[in-house]
């Protein structure tokens, strides 16, 4: 979601993957896919610019972190079973 002014000053928050168009007449006009139409403060370029961090930060938090072991070797001899399981 990003982060936009109303023209009264309120805050709003928009899923960028439903803007159909943006619109600068000289006010900044989103129409969404639902039809929804909204007048906010900020230029295009900048609703452009909130879009693009947007989806870079989702990328970066889908990337692939190191993967750890839940319990290391070494660490595993620390912790005792509470029950033996017998075959």
């Amino acid at each position: 979601m990003i982060k936009l002014t109303r023209m009264n000053g309120s805050e709003l928050y928009v899923n960028p993957d439903l803007i159909e168009t943006i619109e600068e007449t000289p006010d900044t006009h989103l129409t969404l896919a639902n039809g929804h139409k909204y007048l906010v403060l900020e230029s295009a370029a900048a609703v452009i610019e909130k879009i693009i961090l947007f989806r870079a930060k989702v990328m970066r938090r889908a990337a692939v972190a190191p993967v750890r072991k839940y319990l290391l070797k070494r660490q595993r001899d620390a912790f005792r079973l509470c029950c033996m399981l017998e075959d």
